[in-house]
């Protein structure tokens, strides 16, 4: 009983670079507001292309140098927007994971599992209509998929 309690409050919300995913870290903000006992973790993936997408290595390790470091700066961003509100350094982790994902979504699901989060947040991203037929929805997908898990879809 104590571990599910606990993986209720381990959230994970998924970010990228969009206005989406900000307003996902923010409603987490103003949501929980660094109340105890409550452990975040800000996660984005990078989706790394298949090894014959680059030229040579110099090529591959320069691109991933260059996600990293945009990432990086994301997550800083969001991290100090979490402690001003009020959570504590040690309840929050940023983590940038560069791997190879059939989808965003299943990618996030797999992390969500090996975190042991209960919750996971997403922006939902604001594609047009034509675009998700086409493509899909990365928060569509979660909330089809994800078992065992609470998800909050923040506009």
């Amino acid at each position: 009983m104590k571990t599910e309690k606990m993986k209720g409050r381990n959230i994970l919300i998924a970010v990228d670079a969009s206005e989406n995913a900000k307003r996902a870290v923010q409603y987490v903000r103003d949501f929980i507001g660094g109340l105890p006992g409550f452990h975040v973790t800000v996660l984005t993936i990078i989706s790394e292309p298949a090894e014959d997408y680059f030229v040579n290595t110099d090529e591959r390790n320069a691109w991933i140098g260059k996600e990293n470091a945009a990432a990086k700066r994301i997550l800083d961003e969001y991290r100090q927007m979490l402690i001003q509100a009020g959570f504590r350094a040690e309840d929050l982790t940023v983590q940038a994971v560069i791997k190879s994902c059939a989808s965003i979504a299943e990618c996030i699901l797999e992390e969500q599992r090996k975190l042991g989060c209960g919750t996971v947040v997403i922006g939902r991203r604001g594609i047009s209509k034509k675009e998700e037929f086409i493509f899909g929805s990365t928060s569509n997908k979660i909330l089809h998929a994800a078992r065992d898990c609470s998800i909050w879809v923040i506009e």
